[in-house]
């Protein structure tokens, strides 16, 4: 476990992250469904117990929230996508600040995606997944609330999502994840470590070619992002 996590603060929430927040430094998003256990990930992740607002009602995080680990690295908490009792231009507002974000940031190292084991890849996760090969961005996906499934059930839904995305161009790396049980700690912060705290060795303008529409993955424009009024899973 690395204590450098420990030392998170709330920076700012906003939409308009290019104004309030410099891109520099490091970060790395937190993104996932509504309910797929977020804010209680980044506060086992930073060893807090309400860094993040935790609640039962989906689509609580309606910004996205800055938490400031040092002068130079940042965790940043994503809309979650899905469901929100929300208007739908404050959806597209949402919809829009997240694409925007995952296109542009150049500070962004890599994205963290919590999925729910017991019902992982829906259409949204895909959405998600699709983004970030779009734009080369360094994806971990955590298989959320392990401790609901049996150990057997819930490693064979992991090597099940293992399988299903053995294709993509980013090959992203998945791992088991329990908050209550404090599951796959010292795993996610590994991959932090790498992000965080190495510099890039790619080439600095790489990003500024895909904001042209030249996907490092070689994929075309993935679909939009979008949410809807479903319900509770």
């Amino acid at each position: 476990m690395n204590p450098l996590y420990h030392r998170a603060r709330f920076l700012l929430g906003t939409l308009d992250f290019a104004r309030d927040v410099p891109d520099a430094g490091f970060e790395v998003a937190f993104a996932g469904r509504s309910n797929a256990g977020k804010s209680s990930a980044l506060n086992v992740i930073t060893h807090q117990k309400s860094l993040a607002r935790t609640s039962k009602t989906p689509g609580r995080t309606q910004q996205l929230v800055f938490f400031e680990i040092d002068e130079k690295r940042r965790l940043v908490d994503l809309p979650g996508y899905g469901y929100a009792k929300v208007s739908g231009k404050t959806q597209q507002r949402w919809r829009q600040a997240l694409e925007d974000y995952l296109r542009s940031r150049r500070c962004l190292k890599g994205v963290f995606l919590m999925m729910d084991i017991r019902h992982p890849l829906t259409e949204f996760d895909r959405r998600m997944i699709a983004w970030c090969g779009y734009y080369d961005l360094p994806l971990h996906i955590l298989l959320t609330k392990a401790d609901k499934l049996k150990y057997g059930r819930a490693k064979s839904t992991l090597l099940q999502v293992e399988k299903a995305l053995a294709e993509s161009p980013i090959q992203p790396s998945v791992q088991l994840f329990s908050a209550p049980k404090r599951l796959g700690v010292d795993e996610a912060h590994a991959v932090l470590d790498r992000w965080l705290e190495t510099e890039d060795k790619k080439n600095p303008e790489a990003k500024g070619e895909r904001l042209r529409g030249q996907s490092g993955s070689g994929l075309g424009e993935p679909e939009r992002l979008a949410t809807h009024k479903g319900g509770n899973e």
